[in-house]
């Protein structure tokens, strides 16, 4: 998808595969950057007070996060990993329905599964870890 964002007074297009992918990767003027948006949360810091900044790097090989969150509330309805299962980047690893739509949940990152702290059936709250990984 694209967007257009304005930069003071420069104006860029952007392109971004997947939104819901952390790292998001941007790819501006033919050249990719791995984007972390800043996670704040509304009990620790006021709504006024968000920071309307997100981090910006080249994209590298190097490991993101020890765990998957919820990027929504909903019901899990499949999960297609296990314990000790090796997942890479962009697969696939369990459905969540929320609001009668079927949402796939993808891996942030290349690594081995850990532990899957949520089973199918299962109602998760937005934040709610779905998957922890491997040090």
């Amino acid at each position: 998808m694209k967007y257009n964002i304005k930069i003071g007074d420069k104006s860029f297009e952007v392109e971004i595969d997947d939104i819901n992918t952390r790292p998001i990767i941007a790819r501006v003027d033919g050249q990719d950057f791995e984007v972390t948006p800043e996670i704040w949360t509304d009990t620790t810091i006021g709504a006024d007070q968000r920071p309307a900044t997100a981090t910006a790097t080249k994209p590298t090989n190097s490991l993101f996060s020890k765990v998957i969150v919820a990027p929504l509330p909903g019901t899990v309805i499949d999960i297609f990993i296990k314990p000790g299962d090796e997942v890479e980047s962009g697969q696939v690893i369990m459905i969540i329905e929320a609001m009668k739509m079927k949402n796939s949940i993808r891996s942030i990152r290349d690594g081995i599964v850990a532990s899957v702290p949520v089973s199918a059936g299962q109602t998760v709250i937005h934040k709610q870890i779905l998957v922890e990984f491997q040090e």
